[in-house]
């Protein structure tokens, strides 16, 4: 009886990661530019070999599908996505979280300063 019971656990295992491969119909080089002016700024050649930059790719791809899954299961418990789901995540690694947040601040500060344009224009609008 237990060698069925981890024959199914291999057949789960083998079928979770290939419905990820074969399931995942992607473009792919999407990102190829972007990955390659980073790999550049991170040391790398000014023009690194496409298979680096596709493996870099795929990695990337895979790390960010895998959290947003991570982060959805979390927030179905709620009901909905949040960005706390994905800061909950990253808790434990702190440049990361850092990061984020930093970056929720000044996502927060461009929205207030956006807000604050459109109310002067609109002043002036009814100024002339």
């Amino acid at each position: 009886m237990s060698n069925p019971s981890t024959g199914a656990s291999s057949k789960s295992k083998v079928s979770s990661s290939q419905p990820s491969e074969t399931s995942f119909k992607r473009k792919r080089g999407v990102f190829q530019k972007d990955l390659q002016h980073m790999m550049y700024g991170f040391g790398d050649d000014p023009n690194p070999l496409p298979e680096t930059v596709a493996l870099v790719e795929d990695i990337v791809v895979e790390y960010v599908t895998d959290m947003a899954h991570k982060a959805q299961d979390i927030g179905s418990k709620r009901g909905k996505l949040s960005v706390e789901d994905f800061l909950y995540l990253i808790r434990k690694d702190l440049p990361k979280l850092n990061r984020c947040t930093e970056l929720l601040s000044m996502q927060e500060e461009l929205k207030q300063a956006r807000k604050a344009f459109e109310v002067d224009e609109e002043k002036l609008g009814t100024l002339e």
